[in-house]
């Protein structure tokens, strides 16, 4: 049975920073793509980065470029997003899906293209 669970949310001052953690059980992550998405109260949702394990190739949406970092950990068949210089805009669900596909282009996470199994997500509260 494929499942992700998302882990790491919580409560943090601006400036502040989280890892959010993306366990993947029922597949390995070997040339698959993990994309994190969020969706902000009354907002759509929003795809933040992704990093596809096939070639290596990662992606990030303007808002948190040069702020997250998305890797993987294949022993432990995670995807892992460190999260630095938290804003309160950055307050969210956080999600994080999965596409199947190794050939996935990690930008099509701009219009939630593809991602097989999601996640039930897990909640960063940015908020002094």
């Amino acid at each position: 049975q494929v499942q992700l669970v998302e882990s790491g949310g919580g409560l943090v001052q601006p400036g502040g920073s989280l890892r959010l953690s993306c366990a993947a059980s029922g597949f390995t992550l070997d040339y698959k793509a993990i994309g994190w998405f969020r969706q902000a109260p009354g907002k759509e949702r929003e795809g933040v980065s992704c990093i596809n394990n096939n070639d290596g190739s990662t992606y990030y949406a303007d808002s948190v470029k040069g702020r997250f970092i998305i890797s993987t950990n294949n022993a432990q068949n995670t995807v892992y997003l460190q999260m630095n210089g938290l804003k309160p805009e950055d307050t969210a669900d956080y999600y994080c899906a999965a596409d199947l596909h190794p050939n996935y282009d990690c930008s099509d996470i701009k219009r939630l293209y593809g991602m097989d199994y999601w996640g039930i997500g897990t909640l960063v509260t940015v908020s002094s």
